[in-house]
């Protein structure tokens, strides 16, 4: 893969992420949950209109002009146990065909330095037991396990 050019988003780059990141929800999905697709996107639509509503930052990966990932991010959403600053990750997610190519490797890099840049002292975000890929990136740039989330069905 060519050098992947990582660029603040805006309103132009919302179609892409409301796009990319219902193409590719599964991987947020546990295997624990019941779940459709059309009802997790609904889901996944507000959630990202939440988003960009609140003091947030998008990022976009591209490849000249194509575009490749991104990550979405609220700047002003405290630790909800210790109310320190933080970065929380709303979203993030890379084109299925760019995967293990560099692309989420650059957009956290970015992410992590726009967040540094804001004064803020941490980072925080969710992936799925399963998201094995994901979860091995983090382990790579530094991302420990802070809290776990538990579920049961009954």
């Amino acid at each position: 893969m060519a050098r992947v050019n990582v660029r603040k988003g805006g309103r132009a780059d919302v179609p892409f992420v409301l796009d990319l990141g219902k193409r590719t929800i599964e991987s947020s999905v546990s295997a624990e949950r019941d779940w459709t697709r059309e009802r997790t996107g609904e889901n996944y639509d507000r959630l990202i209109e939440y988003a960009l509503g609140q003091s947030h930052e998008l990022l976009v990966a591209q490849e000249g002009a194509d575009r490749l990932g991104f990550v979405l991010y609220l700047d002003e959403l405290p630790d909800e146990v210790t109310g320190s600053p933080q970065a929380f990750v709303v979203y993030a997610a890379v084109e299925p065909h760019a995967r293990r190519k560099g692309v989420g490797r650059a957009l956290f890099t970015a992410f992590e330095e726009s967040a540094r840049g804001r004064g803020l002292p941490y980072v925080s975000l969710m992936v799925t037991e399963q998201n094995v890929a994901a979860r091995e990136l983090y382990a790579q740039l530094g991302y420990v396990t802070e809290r776990r989330q538990l579920c049961k069905r009954l």
